[in-house]
């Protein structure tokens, strides 16, 4: 018997039956069974594509779902519905002459008129383009930080970028020799810019950038490239190593621009033939897969007193160089 006052008394007394948990206990322990596949949700890309296939089918499509057919564009890197602002005569321009589909026209106020802001007026008012007279001020805010906007800006979608089979199939329809450059991690879009002018300059094709930490086609790049963005495609790739592998099982010979290269480029030998040509990130250059992949790496011979190119004048170096064996072979 416990003795009165002691705080332990009445402890070992037997309660009641308790209320239990109706199994949610377990429930909860054995989870709420495997993951559905990606397929299977109907949120996940996968799903949505899943969905589609299933209407095209439905609706008695040919081919095979999901199949892209030659020529079409890659899905747009960038989501909602984003708009880019061209800004700069010579680029907007090029955009206009190359048709490419803006919603806006934007002219400052009391702007100097030369030739190529009448063609601009004269194609705006034909494709129906509206034409909105704005201050400068508000050019400026739509050039953003240091864009120099000449007074023109014109309004366009998010850049629909190419496939890189397309791109190649394209360029081997039309009995060209593919010259093409890749970039592998270029985050600067001005860089990018200035390496779809070169490209342009100098005979290449098109680009190819990943999908993954690169810069892509926006205001700035078609700001540098001087209109170029509206000539030459740029091709996105999912996986840059795959894809050029991909392009070597189909004759295209990768050569990497390094500063420690075994080839000098003035002694390429490859120029005449099928090639890509693949710069690296203004800090590391070449990734390892990327360099692993190439059929060879390249140097150019630069003054010692010189540590490094800008990824965008290497680029064009190497081009000019090409493009100059090229010529010379023909």
């Amino acid at each position: 018997m416990a003795k009165p006052g002691n705080p332990s008394a009445g402890k070992g007394k037997k309660k009641g039956p308790t209320k239990g948990t109706g199994g949610n206990g377990r429930r909860a322990l054995e989870g709420r069974g495997p993951t559905p596949k990606a397929e299977d949700r109907a949120w996940h890309p996968a799903g949505k594509r899943k969905a589609a296939a299933e209407r095209y089918a439905a609706a008695g499509g040919k081919g095979k779902p999901g199949q892209r057919p030659a020529g079409s564009r890659a899905p747009k890197a960038k989501s909602g519905d984003d708009t880019e602002n061209v800004t700069g005569r010579n680029s907007v321009l090029e955009a206009l002459r190359a048709k490419i589909p803006a919603t806006a026209f934007y002219i400052a106020q009391r702007v100097e008129m030369d030739d190529r802001v009448k063609e601009m007026l004269s194609i705006a008012t034909q494709r129906g383009i509206p034409v909105m007279e704005v201050t400068r001020p508000e050019l400026d805010r739509m050039a953003g930080f240091d864009g120099v906007h000449q007074g023109v800006a014109l309004k366009v979608p998010p850049y629909e970028y190419a496939h890189p089979q397309d791109l190649l199939e394209e360029i081997v329809d039309r009995g060209q020799t593919p010259l093409l450059v890749a970039l592998d991690g270029v985050t600067d879009p001005r860089n990018l810019g200035a390496i779809i002018r070169s490209t342009a300059a100098f005979g290449g094709q098109g680009l190819i950038i990943p999908q993954r930490r690169s810069a892509g086609v926006n205001s700035a790049a078609w700001k540098t490239s001087a209109g170029a963005a509206a000539r030459i495609p740029v091709a996105m790739a999912p996986n840059l190593t795959t894809t050029l592998k991909e392009l070597k099982k189909q004759g295209v010979f990768v050569l990497g621009l390094d500063g420690g290269g075994e080839v000098s480029l003035p002694a390429l030998e490859l120029a005449d033939r099928p090639v890509v040509i693949v710069v690296g990130s203004e800090g590391k250059g070449l990734s390892r897969l990327v360099t692993e992949t190439c059929d060879q790496i390249v140097s150019i011979p630069i003054s010692s007193a010189t540590e490094s190119l800008n990824v965008g004048i290497a680029a064009s170096v190497a081009l000019y160089q090409v493009a100059s064996i090229r010529a010379a072979s023909e």
